[in-house]
C-alpha cells in the first residue's frame, strides 16, 4: 500500500504492511493527535496521524459530522481510521458554539466568547467529543462519545492546549483551565480522552475476538 501524504513517521510513497494494533487519526490538528496517542500508548496500541483535513458537513450533530468525515477518509484511504470532532456547549448561550466551535474559534477566539459572556453569572458549559471509526471502505462508522462538564472562566488563563482550553475549567479539576494543565493532566478529565478511552476499550475487545 502506498500513501501520497506523510503519515506519522511513514514518508510519502513508502510501502508497508499494517499491524493489527494500528489505527490512523485523519486530522490536520496535531494537538488532537498528541493527546490521543498517549492513551493509545498506555494500552500498547499505535495511533498514526494521517495528515489530511477531512471535509466537514454542516450539521447540528457532532456524530453526523464525525461519521461523514470518517466514512469519506476510509473510502479514500482504505485504512482503519478515526475522526474526532468536538464542541463547547455554553448553557447561557443556549449551547453555542456547539458543533460550530472550530469555525467560531477561528472567527472570534476565546476573547470573543468571553465578550459574549459579559453580564452572565451562569458560566456552566461542557465539552463534548465524538470519535467515529471506520475500518476501511464499505464499512459503517461507529461512534464513541466523551463529555466533561465545567465553567467558563472570567479571563484566558494558561498557554497549553488549544482552542477554547484557556477559558474552560473542568468541575472535577482543581480550578485550573485546560490550558494550565499538561497533556497528561488534561487527559485525566477531558472529553477527548474519555472518547478515546471508550474507543480503545472497544477496539481491544474486538482485537481479542480474533486472537
Amino acid at each position: 500500500m502506498k500513501l501520497n501524504v506523510e503519515v506519522g513517521t511513514y514518508q510519502a510513497g513508502e510501502s508497508f504492511m499494517l499491524p493489527k494494533k494500528v489505527v490512523f487519526l485523519a486530522s490536520g490538528n496535531v494537538h488532537k493527535y498528541q493527546e490521543a496517542k498517549r492513551i493509545f500508548a498506555e494500552e500498547k496500541l499505535s495511533l498514526i496521524l494521517l495528515r489530511v483535513k477531512p471535509i466537514e458537513i454542516q450539521s447540528d450533530s457532532l456524530e453526523e459530522i464525525a461519521s461523514h468525515c470518517a466514512r469519506i477518509a476510509a473510502e479514500e484511504w482504505n485504512l482503519p481510521i478515526i475522526v474526532e470532532d468536538s464542541g463547547l456547549f455554553i448553557e447561557a448561550l443556549n449551547g453555542f458554539p456547539g458543533p460550530y466551535s472550530s469555525y467560531v474559534f477561528k472567527k472570534i477566539g476565546c476573547k470573543g466568547i468571553l465578550k459574549l459572556m459579559e453580564g452572565f453569572e451562569n458560566r456552566k458549559a461542557f465539552f463534548r467529543s465524538v470519535i467515529s471509526y471506520c475500518e476501511g471502505r464499505k464499512c459503517e462508522p461507529i461512534c464513541f462519545v466523551g463529555e466533561v462538564h465545567g465553567f467558563i472562566s472570567r479571563k484566558e488563563r494558561g498557554h497549553g492546549g488549544f482552542g477554547f482550553d484557556p477559558i474552560f475549567i473542568p468541575v472535577e479539576g482543581d480550578g485550573r483551565t485546560f490550558a494550565e494543565m499538561s497533556i497528561e493532566e488534561k487527559n485525566i478529565y477531558s472529553h477527548r480522552a474519555r472518547a478515546v478511552r471508550s474507543f480503545v476499550e472497544w477496539f481491544e475487545k474486538r482485537l481479542s475476538e480474533f486472537t
